[in-house]
């Protein structure tokens, strides 16, 4: 795999087979971020969990201390399309948006707010996030441009969740490999004082 300098430098930052503390993980994962943009920060672990029994699966939503960085596009459903854009909504309207969505496939909106004179036009349906065939999960925990205390906050919580949440089903090892990474930056191996 042919990668470029930048990657190779930040690569050079981290010792392959160590396993980083979360407080050191956090100050390194800053440093190997190899773009120029503000890069999310995620954290992915592989887990020993067989999704596909009901007692094994893992499901939730998680509120980060310091959220992860990332602003939502709002659509409002509304008749009163100034208002709405007034309060932040990114688009607004009635009717035609709902069509929309549903002739054009479009979604290029993260939320979805609607006043109650409009709800009922609201087909929607339930999002959950999950482990992957795998055993995989990822999130991300912050930017970038987070400081280090926030970050290894956010980070702190979805590990402490993580282990909180281990299915009593599971026999050994829970989680088998975590690692925390920049957006195209080198993976960090971290442990948690071997809470797996």
């Amino acid at each position: 795999m042919k990668v470029g300098k930048k990657y190779k430098a930040a690569l050079e930052l981290v010792e392959k087979d160590r396993l980083y503390t979360l407080e050191e993980a956090v100050a390194l994962v800053k440093k190997t971020s190899t773009v120029k943009f503000d890069a999310t920060v995620d954290v992915s672990f592989r887990l020993n969990v067989d999704p596909t029994q009901a007692d094994q699966q893992l499901r939730g939503t998680l509120i980060l201390p310091h959220g992860n960085g990332k602003t939502k596009k709002v659509l409002a459903i509304t008749s009163k399309v100034e208002e709405a854009k007034n309060a932040g909504a990114e688009f607004a309207g009635g009717k035609e948006l709902l069509e929309k969505i549903q002739k054009e496939n479009w979604f290029d909106f993260d939320i979805i707010v609607a006043t109650p004179d409009m709800i009922k036009e609201i087909k929607a349906g339930k999002v959950e996030y999950r482990v992957d065939k795998q055993g995989n999960l990822a999130l991300t925990v912050g930017r970038v441009s987070f400081d280090e205390a926030k970050l290894l906050e956010n980070l702190q919580l979805v590990v402490d969740t993580m282990v909180k949440i281990r299915p009593a089903a599971v026999k050994g090892v829970y989680i088998k490999n975590a690692v925390i990474h920049t957006t195209m930056g080198p993976a960090i191996k971290i442990t948690f004082n071997g809470r797996q």
